[in-house]
């Protein structure tokens, strides 16, 4: 079977969690035997792993013509493109795009990530995805998250092929409601042109019902999962805190969404019962100063640790380096850290209003809001020994079996069933 992905992100460079699913859901594919994995990116940069999708560089497809020959194509974009490809690319200009700020090669640039035109790059995205529809042969279209979504109506436009969309997030997960009507637009558009909504729990399917009034029949239920640990982090030691100050983690972008401030809250509370505990937060956003000056302000600031963003094994030795892992999510769609610190035998609390909460049973869950639950949580963790190589141990042994090949193999057949092929 041949798919045409639209992603947005891809390791090693990973700017959020998207990138990891969309790794993994192209390695799970990928387990299946006979996938043939078109992956588009805006921004690649040339050392991603193509074992699973072959990667289209969105930054070096010409949408306007240009007179230039295979030496300079390969000197300017060889890196990331095979020259040979950059002419069949260009046989399939559809318009004269010369209006839009295109390059030497023809190609619109990206910034990659997330810059402030995100919208702006968006829709150049998706003019360019119809060269792609128009020069790749495939049997069925994968687009994900909103980034990719007018991307995917427009590749489903030129071939007639059928449209799968991924719903990782919703606006109002993001937003706490208060949802942003562009963004919003965007989604429905892309919901209501698809023929097949993959949700990434039943929290995210019952919202794409109930919120973009989509057709329950076409929407499922596609959780998350991890990869096994390569061997670099499986060494990674795990330093021995029995009678040290224990270390209470948490780990994510510093929003709304994630609940941070009931995590300091809990921490305040926590700390008035004993100071042998520390507390990080890792992890950058707009609420990151209000946090600092909330730890001020509750006389905790000696007891809490910011160290900022982190990527790749930055990651699994803050991880690993911790007693506890807390997601205090006020709507997290799945949600793939808490797994990760169950890998590195880090028991784990999260919100009931989490999607990972709905295959989770080893860890501790509790209500976003309840930071007296949260606190007592963290608190027996901390100072129960059994409780925790009790959580450390079924919980490591409960994350092994979610593989992304179990994952890819649920994919396929909903690609065969939209497809009509069973």
């Amino acid at each position: 079977m041949k798919v045409l992905m639209f992603g947005w992100e891809y390791p090693p460079h990973v700017f959020g969690g998207l990138a990891t699913a969309n790794f993994g859901i192209s390695e799970g594919l990928h387990a299946q035997g006979n996938m043939d994995i078109t992956l588009c990116l805006p921004h690649p940069f040339g050392d991603e792993d193509q074992t699973a999708a072959r990667i289209v560089a969105m930054n070096a497809v010409p949408i306007a013509w240009r007179d230039v020959d295979r030496d300079y194509v390969s000197s300017r974009v060889g890196n990331i493109m095979d020259p040979d490809y950059y002419f069949r690319l260009r046989d399939h200009i559809y318009a004269d795009f010369n209006y839009m700020h295109v390059n030497d090669l023809g190609a619109m640039e990206f910034a990659g990530g997330y810059p402030k035109n995100l919208h702006e790059e968006i829709n150049n995205y998706s003019i360019i995805a119809g060269v792609v529809a128009r020069t790749e042969e495939f049997d069925i279209i994968h687009a994900h998250d909103w980034l990719t979504y007018p991307a995917g109506i427009h590749a489903k436009n030129v071939s007639g092929k059928p449209l799968c969309i991924h719903v990782h997030a919703t606006d109002f997960d993001r937003s706490r409601g208060k949802v942003n009507p562009t963004v919003y637009s965007i989604e429905k558009d892309g919901m209501d042109n698809a023929d097949c909504i993959m949700c990434v729990s039943e929290l995210t399917r019952q919202t794409v019902i109930n919120h973009y009034f989509q057709d329950p029949r076409k929407v499922f239920t596609v959780h998350n999962a991890v990869y096994p640990l390569k061997q670099e982090l499986q060494d990674i030691p795990r330093p021995d805190h029995t009678n040290k100050e224990k270390v209470v983690t948490f780990l994510g972008r510093i929003t709304m969404q994630k609940g941070p401030e009931y995590f300091v809250e809990a921490a305040n509370m926590v700390l008035h019962r004993t100071r042998n505990v520390r507390f990080c937060m890792a992890g950058s956003g707009d609420m990151m100063d209000a946090m600092i000056a909330l730890a001020a302000e509750r006389g905790i600031a000696d007891r809490f640790h910011f160290p900022g963003f982190m990527r790749g094994k930055q990651v699994y030795e803050c991880l690993k380096d911790s007693d506890v892992y807390v997601m205090p999510s006020v709507s997290e769609p799945f949600g793939i850290s808490p797994l990760e610190a169950m890998q590195c035998g880090t028991p784990s609390i999260i919100s009931k209003q989490s999607g990972c909460a709905e295959i989770l049973e080893n860890c501790i869950k509790v209500d976003y809001w309840d930071i007296h639950a949260l606190a007592d949580a963290i608190y027996s963790i901390c100072h129960n020994d059994s409780l925790f190589h009790y959580l450390q141990d079924e919980g490591k042994r409960e994350v092994d079996q979610i593989t992304w090949e179990k994952v890819g193999a649920w994919i396929l057949t909903l690609y065969k069933r939209t497809l009509g092929w069973e």
